[in-house]
């Protein structure tokens, strides 16, 4: 009589349900969804990347091929699903606002779009649950990514880029040197956060001349500095009329699909705040974290 073997591990099923999940958003956008323009590519991308990574990190672990990989298999895991849940958030969000907003006759493309939306916000859901499984328990030893630091870069990296995307489109910091100096400080927390994963997934922590720790407490404290002047400075220049600002949306933008460039701006000084919070949650974690494992 054959034997059924039933996995126990909750980590191998909330892959598999995401690498469903994604698969199914992503194929039936591409099959009925008719999408005309370059957001509906980023929320397939969105897709087609989470469902990627996911059969990856599913063939590496049911061959037990850890050892062999060129990462730290301790931060890579968690990193990446933290990374799909943010984009398939992203996807849920803008996919909807773009291609479902004012869409109300019956047709098979806006339910095919619907199918979409839904299985992406079941993909958001099931990422952000194996996160929640991965993530790092009071006295165990894991990877720094899967500590609440780690997984805070994670996030402040995708707001960053974010806000990369709605302050380039159209150009909104070259009206004053005080915007540019927004756009150096988004850049320069962007850049060391992104380092500093890639060090730890890399786990090159260890060829760094100064202890990773204290570097990681002091980088906190400057990325708290600099994004509470442009928590100030951003809104300043754009929302105050003293200062070439319009502190009033505009009456097209209601009409317009998706946002239109006030809309932009609004959400370039609310990531801000974001970040600003994230980061000082990070400085707050940094401080207390007693480093067993990176």
């Amino acid at each position: 009589m054959p034997i059924v073997v039933v996995h126990r591990n909750p980590l191998l099923w909330t892959r598999l349900a995401a690498l469903i999940f994604t698969c199914v958003a992503f194929s039936v956008a591409v099959h009925g969804a008719y999408l005309d323009h370059g957001t509906g590519d980023f929320c397939i991308f969105c897709w087609a990347f989470s469902f990627a990574g996911t059969l990856l990190v599913l063939l590496v672990e049911q061959c037990n091929l850890q050892a062999r990989a060129p990462v730290s298999w301790k931060n890579f895991p968690i990193t990446f699903a933290c990374y799909a849940s943010l984009l398939c958030l992203s996807a849920s969000i803008i996919f909807p606002l773009f291609y479902l907003k004012g869409l109300t006759s019956q047709s098979e493309m806006r339910d095919f779009r619907i199918v979409a939306t839904v299985f992406s916000c079941l993909a958001t859901i099931v990422y952000m649950s194996e996160v929640s499984i991965s993530k790092a328990r009071p006295g165990e030893v894991v990877g720094y990514m899967a500590t609440a630091p780690g997984l805070l870069k994670v996030c402040e990296t995708f707001v960053g880029c974010i806000i990369f995307v709605f302050i380039s489109d159209p150009v909104a910091y070259d009206q004053h040197a005080a915007l540019k100096w927004c756009l150096a400080v988004y850049c320069i927390c962007f850049i060391l956060s992104a380092a500093i994963i890639v060090l730890c997934v890399g786990e090159c922590t260890g060829c760094l001349p100064f202890p990773f720790a204290r570097f990681l407490s002091l980088y906190a404290l400057l990325a708290v500095a600099m994004y509470l002047s442009a928590v100030i400075v951003w809104p300043i220049y754009k929302f105050d009329r003293k200062h070439g600002g319009n502190p009033s949306r505009p009456s097209f933008c209601g009409s317009s699909p998706g946002l239109c460039d006030w809309d932009k701006l609004m959400a370039v000084a609310v990531l801000s705040g974001v970040n600003f919070v994230l980061y000082l949650a990070d400085l707050i974690y940094s401080a207390r974290l007693v480093f067993v494992t990176v």
